[in-house]
């Protein structure tokens, strides 16, 4: 089973990676759109790591860095290739990219109710921490142009 292909995701990946979340990844992001993960792979085209084989897209996982610390988000591995090394091997390219850019903690995103999940992460090496809690708070989109406003403003 050595015929996995790690790689960082193109533009012209991102319609599939949207599809493959719906069967691949446990629960659901604001950010889980066309407009979101375009956003991504333009600001940090190395973040975002799949998982091939035969052809056919397995896993993914987000390897986010912001110059200071190491972000982990949407392992997911398809059902059909779970427990087959796929989880490990997006990982290790993860940790890799961290190292590399000299990163020196790594932190994953794991809902409370994915017990699949935390048994993955564990199994990994990674260990929860109990003394911090996420806090979080949607932002407004960012308002669309209009047209007419602009040529307005311009005589």
């Amino acid at each position: 089973m050595n015929d996995l292909r790690i790689r960082a995701a193109s533009p012209a990946d991102l319609d599939a990676v949207l599809a493959f979340w719906k069967v691949a990844a446990e629960g659901t992001s604001i950010s889980d759109d066309r407009d979101g993960i375009e956003r991504l792979v333009a600001r940090d085209p190395e973040a975002l790591i799949l998982a091939e084989r035969g052809g056919e897209l397995a896993g993914t996982v987000i390897a986010g860095f912001d110059g200071w610390r190491c972000h982990l988000y949407r392992l997911a591995v398809h059902p059909g290739h779970r427990r087959q090394g796929v989880g490990g091997a997006l990982l290790a390219a993860a940790e890799e990219r961290f190292v590399r850019l000299g990163g020196r903690r790594a932190d994953a995103m794991v809902l409370n109710h994915n017990e699949l999940g935390q048994r993955a992460w564990r199994a990994a090496g990674y260990e929860p921490e109990e003394r911090w809690r996420r806090w979080v708070k949607p932002l407004p989109p960012v308002p669309a142009v209009d047209d007419a406003d602009d040529a307005d403003d311009a005589s």
